[in-house]
């Protein structure tokens, strides 16, 4: 039987290995929200956010129903309150993404772990290592890099439009919700969160989707993949924080936009840059050193 802290180690590096998973979930499901809300797909941002709700919801509890005990609700009101901020999330990202780039968006989104861990600080009490502070550092500064080279500039403040904005209040709302995951994992299982999720979302978003649906197969086929990779990356960053502290979290979650980054380059014909990869490459890096130097030495 392995010691405690060789199992506390390999939880570790399967918990970023999620995150690494999650990061293309995610990446693939924006692109996907990217192309279903351009024009002659007929898909608004509260449309694409509802039926990523009820997707997961009834994914939720069909796997209730084939694994008993899996459905363990203990905190309601941390639940519930997890959920009402993702569904601010969701419905603000889809907004985002429909009005300015894929790329453009995942990196205006993507200050959420910075934000998450200055919350972690006073929530938590958590005391991030001097490497991990340097290692969220390097990656932010690759990530600012990739966005100079897109229409922004590093303006932020200046002329920002409503898809800047919805990305920049996305954010807020998923550093919220990163330490409500956290402190739900005490309690609840990745499974019960997520269903939560979409349960206490789905309110939220359902205002913004009472303009007439869409047709078509294929555009419905592409929203249901949208969809269960949504649910994807849900679950394993959920289950990827029952391991990690928020800060250690934060690294690795800058590969999201990096992912997303990439992607749309093959898949929606967006331009790279000299500028946009030496980021890439910053961003890699950090997340490498605050993996390897990043953690605090066990008692």
């Amino acid at each position: 039987m392995l010691p405690p802290a060789a199992i506390h180690s390999r939880r570790r590096m399967v918990a970023r290995a999620e995150l690494a998973g999650s990061a293309l979930c995610f990446g693939l499901m924006a692109i996907l929200a990217r192309k279903l809300t351009m024009p002659g797909m007929g898909f608004s941002a509260g449309h694409l956010a509802v039926l990523r709700f009820v997707v997961g919801a009834l994914a939720s509890l069909m796997a209730f129903a084939l694994i008993p005990g899996l459905y363990r609700p203990s905190n309601y009101r941390l639940l519930v309150s997890r959920g009402l901020s993702g569904g601010a999330v969701v419905v603000l990202y889809f907004y985002a993404l429909a009005h300015i780039p894929a790329g453009e968006a995942g990196i205006l989104y993507n200050v959420f772990p910075v934000i998450a861990v200055a919350m972690s600080l006073a929530i938590f009490k958590e005391r991030p290592t001097i490497h991990l502070w340097l290692a969220i550092l390097a990656a932010s500064l690759g990530v600012v890099l990739v966005l100079s080279q897109g229409h922004l500039g590093l303006g932020l403040g200046v002329g920002m439009g409503r898809g800047e904005l919805a990305a920049l209040a996305a954010a807020v709302f998923a550093a919220t919700s990163a330490n409500a995951i956290r402190a739900a994992r005490h309690t609840e299982n990745a499974a019960t969160i997520f269903f939560y999720f979409c349960l206490a979302g789905l309110p939220v978003v359902a205002p913004f989707a009472l303009s007439p649906w869409p047709g078509g197969l294929g555009a419905w086929g592409l929203a249901i993949l949208m969809s269960l990779l949504a649910l994807g990356g849900q679950m394993l960053m959920s289950e990827a924080y029952g391991a990690l502290s928020v800060s250690e979290a934060a690294v690795w979650l800058q590969l999201l936009p990096i992912v997303q980054y990439l992607l749309a380059m093959p898949l929606l014909g967006e331009r790279a840059t000299a500028a946009g990869l030496a980021g890439v490459l910053i961003t890699v890096a950090g997340v490498a050193y605050g993996t390897v130097l990043g953690h605090r030495a066990r008692a």
